[in-house]
């Protein structure tokens, strides 16, 4: 396995004993199709009142007679799912939306479609199966989709005191993160990444909140 610059001399110094696990609890997120076809997100992230764009989608919405055609995309804190949702009535366009406070959405009146946005504080079902948290070529802890070694990084979230750790860490820790954590629910997300904002390089990122 390829080992990143900055962990070379780190990992010179790992002892050969055993190696602890993360265990962090697992909750599963279930998305369910309503007799709308709509889903029930459950995570979906709270929002400000609408702005001037979105309040006049749903002014056209209540003028539309036809039926609309509906793509629906889901987008999480890591990864993104699209489905058609079919055809719909403006009544319902228009009780999907409100059942979800974080949408954007956009109409093409001539083509008669809607595509909706929404933003969910989950994974998606592929990063749950593939995504692992470590340390990119520049020190930042970031996410990668699938090992690290294939370097795939989906998001970047800050620079770590790499001194600082290892001077706080134990050993088996510094390994387990150098290789890759396993993160397969949004609970191990969270846990992660509030753990090692303790060792961010700028102060005011050690108390970020761990959320989209």
């Amino acid at each position: 396995m390829m080992v990143f610059s900055l962990w070379k001399n780190l990992k010179k110094r790992l002892r050969r004993n055993r190696r602890p696990t993360w265990s962090l609890g697992t909750i599963w997120f279930s998305l369910l199709l309503g007799g709308l076809a709509a889903i029930n997100a459950g995570h979906v992230l709270a929002a400000p009142a609408l702005d001037e764009q979105q309040s006049s989608v749903i002014k056209a919405l209540e003028q539309q007679q036809q039926p609309l055609t509906v793509q629906l995309r889901r987008v999480y804190l890591c990864g993104e799912e699209s489905k058609p949702l079919g055809r719909m009535m403006n009544k319902q366009v228009l009780q999907l939306l409100h059942g979800y406070s974080n949408w954007k959405a956009e109409l093409n009146e001539q083509q008669g479609t809607v595509n909706v946005e929404l933003h969910i504080e989950d994974l998606s079902e592929h990063c749950k199966a593939n995504a692992y948290m470590s340390v990119d070529k520049k020190g930042n802890l970031a996410l990668f989709d699938g090992v690290p070694k294939k370097e795939k990084v989906v998001r970047t979230f800050f620079q770590l005191d790499i001194h600082y750790m290892e001077s706080s860490l134990p050993q088996n820790k510094l390994d387990e993160l150098s290789k890759g954590i396993r993160i397969s629910d949004i609970d191990e997300y969270n846990s992660v990444l509030s753990t090692f904002s303790d060792y961010a390089a700028q102060p005011n990122q050690r108390v970020m909140k761990p959320t989209y």
